[in-house]
């Protein structure tokens, strides 16, 4: 996450002055050109990892002062904001379960699907690493060192994203983790999932950015493997597909999708957590092919 760090952050600047630019001249894109204040709430739907990381506490008040929407934020896993928007309780998604997401929008259930930004994700553990995951070849190797030696594996066990991609390392490594001893699943988010793990001396998968944001509060562990080449998470934002769900408010829930992924949205993605970690805690996106 470091190399070309510099880059972004120059890049980012670019992209400030240019939103700046943009928007003393009345910009007439869908986040700049938004309602009045007092025009309505945007229903959001994102994962714990960007509510544990801050990501939002920056994002979140910028596309209000910057639309005049108030967002009324519901944080979770992805499988879960991926349910409420298939009842249609939501307007908008930001998420990192590429597959499920492709699925809801499949089924109806979503437009418009634009990538945001990614971090990766690594494996965190006990400093003294009984399982020795810090030489592992990858990260399928690392997870059948942790249940050849039985330690002790916290996950979120709530079809988060996170949990996804977990469970499928357990597959390619060949281990059934489900009713093993050693095997705890909270159904919490990242950040509650990483302090059990901190109070239970195990190994969890964590994305990089909830990490960073929270490591100094969890006491003994330690960053012990990171995939070569990265194991990428990838965010996206989806509008709640209004021909579906008629109460969705499709203006706003366009508006937020337009900020995230434009230049406003995207310089706070590039700096966030340099000035605190030394280093972005996520990689902005928008317009990249995956």
């Amino acid at each position: 996450m470091q190399t070309g760090a510099l880059g972004l952050i120059a890049c980012a600047l670019a992209l400030l002055v240019a939103a700046a630019c943009a928007g003393g001249e009345g910009a007439h894109d869908a986040a700049t050109a938004g309602p009045t204040r007092t025009s309505g709430q945007l229903l959001l739907a994102s994962t714990t990892t960007t509510q544990d990381s801050g990501l939002l506490d920056a994002l979140i008040p910028a596309f209000e002062r910057r639309t005049g929407y108030s967002v009324k934020l519901v944080a979770g896993g992805s499988g879960q904001a991926l349910e409420n928007g298939r009842r249609g309780d939501l307007d908008v998604l930001l998420v990192h379960s590429p597959q499920a997401e492709e699925a809801f929008v499949a089924a109806g259930d979503g437009i418009e699907r634009r990538p945001v930004m990614h971090n990766d994700f690594i494996v965190v553990g006990p400093a003294d690493d009984p399982a020795d995951v810090r030489h592992a070849p990858d990260a399928a190797a690392a997870f059948r060192a942790i249940a050849a030696v039985r330690a002790t594996f916290v996950s979120r066990g709530d079809q988060s994203g996170t949990n996804v991609v977990e469970l499928g390392l357990w597959r390619q490594a060949g281990v059934d983790p489900e009713g093993q001893r050693w095997y705890v699943e909270t159904g919490q988010g990242q950040g509650a999932t990483l302090q059990v793990a901190s109070q239970r001396g195990g190994y969890a998968l964590a994305d990089r950015g909830t990490w960073l944001a929270q490591r100094d509060v969890l006491t003994g562990l330690a960053p012990l493997f990171e995939g070569q080449p990265p194991l990428l998470n990838h965010y996206h934002v989806i509008v709640v597909n209004p021909q579906k769900h008629p109460k969705v408010n499709v203006e706003a829930a366009r508006a937020f999708a337009a900020f995230v992924t434009g230049a406003e949205g995207q310089a706070i993605i590039a700096t966030f957590g340099v000035d605190r970690y030394g280093e972005p805690l996520f990689v902005p996106d928008a317009g990249d092919e995956e």
